[in-house]
């Protein structure tokens, strides 16, 4: 019988610095909850919104798979590796940190906000050589299924990174049911609802709630309202 873990929206903690808002699922900087440490290999899961024009300075990482979704908005990124770019909605950013790496993320937009999800994953090897990929993502693919858009294998759908993960979004229509098969035994999934509502493992979810789900091969879903759209994020549990 699967297990679950549920984190509803308002249990996130939460940070708002004026040019920065972000939310939590997890222990992040100042927002530290020892019940709250990690799914499995997922670290971190942010929600944040920068304002026009401001973002993060240059600062460093290292022995870390970063995953960046723009939601709504671009965002501006430069590393230490030479790449200079613009992430749009739609897109997916990853980075291996591996050795160590510094770099800067900031709304590229002076009018609007951008609000994006910054995803951690703790990878398979230490000290890798440093890496960086960035894909467009075709938004027709993920309607009423499971789009992947993140995998362990460079010639697999999406982008890869260095550990056996598997992230999928899907956008459903109301009462759409589908299930989620995992690819390993061991691994778990957390979903995490973008917009919507959505019933997953026989537990309502709503817009923001993320659910951890391990200890099973397969995940029920059904959405509950039209619109539904949903991060599924497939990791190992040890």
């Amino acid at each position: 019988m699967s297990q679950t873990i549920l984190h509803s929206n308002s249990s996130r903690g939460e940070v708002n610095l004026g040019w920065l808002h972000s939310r939590h699922t997890f222990s992040f900087g100042n927002y530290y909850n020892p019940e709250r440490i990690h799914f499995g290999m997922l670290r971190v899961l942010n929600d944040d919104t920068v304002q026009p024009a401001m973002g993060f300075g240059t600062h460093p990482h290292d022995n870390m798979e970063i995953v960046s979704i723009p939601l709504e908005g671009d965002l501006q990124h430069q590393d230490s590796m030479g790449n200079v770019s613009v992430i749009r909605q739609g897109d997916i950013q990853v980075m291996s940190a591996g050795s160590g790496i510094t770099h800067s993320e900031k709304n590229f937009s002076s009018y609007q906000p951008v609000k994006f999800l910054q995803i951690w994953v703790f990878p398979n090897q230490r000290h890798v050589a440093p890496r960086y990929d960035q894909l467009t993502l075709n938004p027709l693919d993920r309607i009423n299924k499971w789009q992947q858009i993140l995998s362990p294998d460079p010639n697999d759908e999406g982008v890869w990174i260095h550990q056996d993960a598997w992230f999928s979004i899907g956008k459903f229509d109301r009462e759409h049911q589908l299930p989620y098969i995992l690819h390993h035994e061991g691994n778990g999934v957390y979903a995490f609802v973008l917009n919507g509502s959505c019933i997953i493992e026989s537990i309502p979810l709503e817009m923001r709630d993320g659910l951890g789900i391990w200890d099973t091969k397969t995940i029920t879903f059904t959405s509950t309202s039209p619109q539904t759209e949903v991060l599924l994020m497939e990791v190992p549990m040890h």
